[in-house]
């Protein structure tokens, strides 16, 4: 894959902050405009997309244009329909004798931004916070993953076709080009990816004071209550371990299960992988493999050094392929629990009952997600009050993902900041608060000139001296 030259970047950099500076960006009919031209790109190049992205990952094409394509264009449009909204200042509710000031909250534009994507699902995570760049008023480069190679050579070519590269651009390469990035200031940085890079973007960011977006990651955990349909709960939860060959960072990446309903679960998983996968889910066309060699390898890694028992999968095949692999009565100190999974393993971690999972849960780093199979109201709500998740999803995995309106992000060591339509538009906005007090207000303001008089101190310290109520 060719490379952005370095000595480039600096030069990319001042283009766009320049463009800021100048206001190409603020008029909300050109955001509207680059909008829906991102939106013409991912929709007319589709097929192009497709191929590119089953090339660098082999992402079977219905997954691409659902998950990837789709909504790319789908968000694209959303926020150009709503900006105008999302972009309308706010006359803030005051006391009547504030009124006059007309105290407003405009949504302002932090300025030129640099989004560093991964390579799972290359285009929706390098877009989608493009699209609340643009909406924002920001001007924003986009570094793709260089182990999706093939994507990101086709979106550094089709990029400047539908967009205004005076304000967006595609940077190319890898470590020596986000090094490189980041020694530039920016007014904000976007990244998804792991914690071990967030912390050298982040030690980076503090030199400049940039405000960041984390999208992270973490072992996001599956509690299923027994009295819930386990069939359903073990098809619903494969399918969605499956989507990219489990990498993805909200992928389920164990399951809390009590011990006597864990043969249940296995056999239930067994019946569904059949099914999805007739031939074996190294043969199917329908799952994605794993994105390179070394990758490969520390799965492998994992898979050799568990306790655990194998009862389903297990085998691979060159260094890109592996089963989907499902692992009975795995212990908390199990290799398979050192850290995020990101790949098609699925531990079973048997407990004594659903506190118990919960207890296991609050015990661990916060996850990206959390899925829970219950119906009972009360449970769920439990859930909700005693742990902690970037989101949760009651009775099918990764479905929160598939709702635009609710925010998308992580708390903890699985990220901070939150994205998906108004979210990444407010992401890349501050809130930038003004008044206008008229001439006429002078008479109220005497009381605050000194010198100071036992009137006036009466008159501009009365709050302090309220008559709290006992309760509310």
């Amino acid at each position: 894959m060719r490379t952005t030259p370095i000595s480039d970047l600096p030069t990319i950099r001042d283009t766009l902050r320049a463009s800021f500076k100048a206001g190409l960006t603020r008029p909300v009919p050109w955001r509207k405009q680059q909008l829906l031209q991102l939106a013409r790109m991912a929709q007319e190049n589709r097929e192009a997309f497709a191929e590119a992205i089953a090339m660098d990952i082999g992402k079977p094409k219905t997954e691409v244009f659902f998950a990837e394509v789709g909504t790319i264009v789908q968000r694209s449009v959303m926020s150009a329909r709503a900006l105008d909204s999302w972009a309308k200042p706010v006359v803030v509710n005051t006391p009547d004798w504030q009124k006059a000031w007309q105290p407003t909250v405009h949504k302002a534009p932090k300025g030129t931004a640099v989004i560093i994507a991964p390579w799972n699902y290359p285009m929706v995570l390098s877009l989608s916070p493009l699209i609340g760049a643009i909406a924002a008023g920001c001007c924003a480069i986009i570094k793709p993953s260089e182990l999706a190679p093939h994507f990101a050579e086709l979106l550094a070519e089709l990029l400047p076709k539908y967009l205004d590269t005076a304000a967006y651009r595609v940077v190319l390469g890898g470590v020596p080009e986000v090094t490189r990035l980041l020694e530039l200031q920016w007014d904000h940085i976007f990244y998804t990816g792991n914690g071990r890079i967030a912390r050298i973007i982040c030690a980076a960011a503090a030199k400049h004071l940039t405000p960041v977006t984390l999208e992270l990651g973490g072992k996001s955990p599956v509690i299923v209550d027994p009295s819930f349909d386990i069939a359903l709960a073990a098809k619903r939860t494969l399918w969605a371990k499956a989507q990219n060959c489990g990498q993805f960072c909200a992928a389920p990446d164990y399951v809390l299960i009590p011990r006597t309903h864990q043969d249940a679960f296995i056999a239930a998983l067994k019946v569904s992988c059949a099914e999805f996968f007739p031939q074996g889910s190294m043969n199917s066309d329908s799952i994605s493999r794993i994105i390179s060699p070394t990758h490969h390898a520390r799965l492998f890694d994992l898979l050799r050094r568990t306790k655990s028992q194998v009862v389903l999968g297990g085998h691979t095949e060159g260094d890109s392929k592996i089963e989907i692999t499902v692992f009975k009565d795995v212990s908390a100190d199990d290799s398979l629990m050192e850290g995020e999974i990101f790949g098609p393993f699925l531990p079973i971690v048997p407990v004594d009952d659903i506190q118990d999972a919960i207890d296991f849960v609050r015990s661990r780093d916060h996850p990206l997600a959390l899925y829970v199979f219950t119906e009972n109201a009360e449970l769920k709500q439990q859930i909700l009050d005693e742990t902690m998740s970037g989101g949760v999803a009651f009775n099918d995995p990764a479905q929160q993902l598939g709702v635009d309106e609710l925010p998308f992000g992580g708390v903890g060591e699985s990220g901070h900041g939150t994205q998906n339509l108004k979210y990444t538009f407010d992401t890349f906005s501050y809130e930038r608060a003004s008044v206008d007090v008229p001439k006429e207000a002078e008479p109220f303001n005497a009381a605050r000139y000194p010198p100071y008089t036992a009137e006036k101190f009466k008159a501009m310290t009365g709050a302090a001296f309220l008559e709290i109520p006992e309760s509310l």
